[in-house]
């Protein structure tokens, strides 16, 4: 695995970015990286038939003062009378291949391997390469230029990039409808994050909390079994910082104490139940850094529809600062277990939910969250990327399509009423569709086309990045 670390080292021992990195082949003793193995393709579409590239300048230093002496010539010339040796050579010239082969394959450079393999010595960097890479008894000329370079790390690191720190966390977002888990590696100078899990079940957790509240036993089974895997994955993603959120349904049931005494036991941390307020900033702060250098004109709305409320959040692009946030109870499993109860929804039960989400958008105002302000207005989480995915009408779901969509607000409200319009067994047929968000999905398209109506705005950017990537960046 490459992390944020890693890259800086290669940047530094290059003097450029790396391009097309596919592993760290070897380290030096020292702990930096020393070759690298690459994808046999670069991002511009070129073959690139070495899969074994030599990164460390005191190493190639050392080497390319070997080249100098002449050393390749006398190796060539060996090649052609020395028959065992010759068969080794291109017995490693094989053995390149395979590697390369298991990484990508490229046509282009169907047999063709590096450093002038199997007749010729052309580049004793390639060889060192491959024997530091695939270790002593490969490549037999690689064994010898390695043998020759000594002890090149003894001095220390060839470099020490300096830099912020890079960490790796996990973060955990349980709502009323799903649990989430991101890991990922953050920079806090460079603002990247490198993506490495990103996982997502329908559990339910809110099932019947309206009516009940309490969270039911069969939920909390359900919530458990994902956890369970969520342990899993992070047992063999190790993180510095793990942060478990639980917002709406775990806000409302009186038992929820079962829950976090659950998830302690399972993943050594207690889940926060936070406020609808710190739910909305986290949202917000998610959405806003993926959306750094893009030109979006404020002030912006983010809208986030859960299963047990939905967050509207207003804010200023240019400072990252919230402005005002309000969490409403509405959401799509709330408001289909109360309001939307038949399959399709009748006409005046539709009419019912429309009259409850705009009576709780009229509190909007007292709050300071005016949409009808908004010169951009954000759409986040599965409620609206599944409305987004019906808009663009995906074969099947597809995040990189739906991140930054900008759609037309028309779009949106003909996708809503369709889908609300729906059966449940239709809205499953759907290829893009999770089949646990089937049954509410048209309650949270009737959500955020009541939201459109006051809205001021001709497009809704969608966005992937949610609350899920807010709760990561506040462990850093």
């Amino acid at each position: 695995m490459i992390d944020f670390h890693d890259e800086a080292v290669i940047s530094a021992q290059l003097g450029r970015p790396p391009r097309s990195l596919h592993d760290i082949a070897h380290r030096c003793p020292c702990g930096n990286p020393d070759v690298v193995s690459t994808e046999p393709r670069l991002e511009d579409g070129t073959p690139f038939p070495t899969t074994f590239y030599l990164t460390c300048p005191r190493a190639a230093s050392l080497i390319g003062t070997l080249e100098a002496s002449g050393l390749m010539r006398q190796m060539s010339e060996r090649l052609e009378v020395d028959g065992e040796l010759a068969a080794a050579y291109q017995r490693a010239h094989e053995v390149y291949l395979d590697h390369r082969e298991r990484i990508g394959h490229v046509p282009e450079i169907a047999g063709v391997s590096a450093g002038g393999m199997p007749t010729r010595v052309k580049c004793l960097h390639v060889l060192a390469g491959q024997a530091l890479a695939q270790g002593p008894g490969v490549n037999p000329l690689g064994d010898e230029v390695v043998d020759r370079l000594g002890d090149y790390w003894a001095p220390g690191p060839c470099v020490r990039p300096e830099g912020p720190a890079v960490r790796r966390v996990g973060a955990i977002d349980c709502g009323t409808n799903t649990i989430k888990l991101l890991v990922a590696d953050l920079d806090r100078g460079t603002g990247e994050q490198r993506e490495l899990v990103r996982e997502m079940r329908m559990v339910r957790l809110g099932q019947g909390v309206d009516r009940t509240g309490q969270l039911a036993d069969e939920a909390l089974v359900r919530v458990f079994a994902a956890v369970d895997e969520y342990a899993a994955i992070l047992a063999r993603h190790p993180v510095e910082a793990l942060r478990f959120c639980a917002t709406s349904a775990a806000r409302d049931a009186q038992n929820a104490g079962v829950f976090e005494a659950g998830v302690l036991e399972r993943l050594g941390v207690a889940p926060e139940v936070v406020s609808g307020a710190e739910e909305a900033q986290l949202a917000y702060g998610g959405v806003t850094r993926s959306l750094a250098g893009r030109d979006v004109p404020g002030p912006i709305v983010v809208v986030d529809i859960g299963g047990g409320s939905t967050e509207l959040i207003l804010g200023d692009p240019t400072t990252g600062q919230v402005q005002a946030a309000r969490s409403l109870d509405v959401g799509s499993v709330r408001l289909t277990e109360r309001l939307l109860p038949s399959d399709p929804p009748s006409a005046a039960e539709v009419a019912a939910a429309e009259a409850t989400v705009d009576a709780a958008l009229d509190e909007l105002a007292g709050d300071g969250v005016h949409v009808e302000h908004a010169r951009t207005l954000i759409g986040v989480a599965g409620t609206i990327t599944t409305v987004a995915a019906t808009v663009l009408d995906l074969p099947g779901y597809d995040r990189r399509a739906i991140h930054h969509a900008t759609l037309p607000v028309t779009a949106v409200h003909a996708a809503a009423a369709r889908l609300l319009a729906m059966t449940h067994g239709e809205r499953r047929a759907l290829p893009y569709m999770h089949p646990g968000r089937a049954d509410v999905i048209g309650a949270g398209a009737l959500i955020l086309d009541r939201v459109l109506r006051r809205a001021r705005v001709e497009t809704l950017l969608v966005s992937e990045a949610d609350i899920l990537d807010g709760i990561a960046w506040s462990l850093v």
